[in-house]
């Protein structure tokens, strides 16, 4: 059992026989009443997101979840297939459980799945990626490094704002946590 002192975001809890991880919470401490915490918690499966408020430290179910590192393959469309890297064992994950992730899955990219028992609950991808430029329009003369910015689609579909100097065939590291351009990759 964990406290609403004990949030952080990322946090698994087991809350109505599922599977919520705690996007952002913020401790309120009104002029009159009770302090409390207004959490925005994602439906692990399902990916739905709701609100939820609970009292000052209220007693809520962390999640015991084993952490296994796993090596991404392939994507066949329907499915996403992993490779545990200690066993070696393949395991497919369907396309909807992939969804918000599947923008930063590049080849051999190492990942950390949150497993109760043989079941995945959550993907979880390293803070950042490096992605090559597919597709961006050119930067126009007089361009700068501090200049303005420019969508880019990446190799994996995924659409960012990159600086203006950058162009097709650059490599860009990408913060997986915000989807934001964080530098570029020599």
């Amino acid at each position: 059992m964990a406290s609403t002192s004990d949030f952080r975001n990322g946090m698994i809890l087991v809350m109505e026989g599922d599977f919520f991880r705690l996007i952002e919470f913020l401790h309120v401490k009104p002029g009159k009443g009770g302090a409390f915490v207004r959490t925005k918690l994602k439906n692990v499966r399902t990916g739905s997101v709701i609100d939820r408020t609970f009292r000052a430290g209220e007693k809520v179910t962390e999640a015991r979840l084993e952490r296994t590192e796993f090596q991404y393959l392939y994507s066949d469309g329907s499915a996403y297939h992993f490779m545990n890297t200690r066993s070696f064992e393949q395991m497919s994950l369907p396309a909807e459980q992939v969804e918000a992730e599947k923008g930063y899955l590049k080849e051999n990219l190492k990942v950390v799945m949150l497993m109760q028992g043989e079941e995945p609950i959550f993907l979880e991808l390293p803070t950042f990626v490096e992605l090559s430029i597919s597709a961006t329009d050119p930067g126009v003369r007089g361009d700068t490094a501090s200049g303005g910015s420019k969508p880019a689609t990446l190799e994996t579909g995924l659409v960012i704002q990159v600086p203006l100097f950058l162009e097709v065939g650059d490599a860009v590291k990408v913060d997986t946590r915000t989807g934001e351009y964080v530098e570029r990759v020599t």
